[in-house]
């Protein structure tokens, strides 16, 4: 079982940056790949970024490759979504979520936990 807790969205304005984290309870944590994922009302969620379980492998969705960085700190048991020239359609809930499979992935439905969200709003 993993629980997963995000924080640091806020409002900023439109080139700003935000950095959000997710911290993970359990021992377990350094076994999952993770992934940020992003809801905008009235839309889907969609994926943001991915790290596999030991941090080497990433992967980005297009509209954020270049601006977005996803880390991870095992030792701290925290996966990390640095953000950067942030433009207005990226206003969303943010979340963390954690995929026990070996390889990364893009799909919702494959991650098996999931935190509660955090709101990101960037001012135009």
């Amino acid at each position: 079982q993993v629980q997963l807790v995000e924080s640091g969205g806020g409002l900023v304005q439109a080139g700003g940056s935000l950095r959000l984290s997710c911290a993970a309870s359990g021992r377990t944590f350094s076994r999952y790949a993770m992934g940020w994922f992003r809801q905008a009302p009235g839309k889907e969620r969609e994926f943001v970024a991915a790290i596999n379980w030991i941090g080497g492998n990433t992967y980005y969705a297009d509209s954020v490759k270049g601006r977005f960085t996803i880390s991870r700190d095992n030792a701290k048991n925290t996966v990390y979504l640095q953000m950067n020239s942030l433009k207005p359609e990226d206003t969303a809930v943010y979340y963390c979520a954690a995929d026990a499979g070996l390889v990364l992935t893009t799909d919702k439905l494959k991650y098996d936990y999931w935190g509660q969200g955090t709101q990101v709003t960037v001012s135009s």
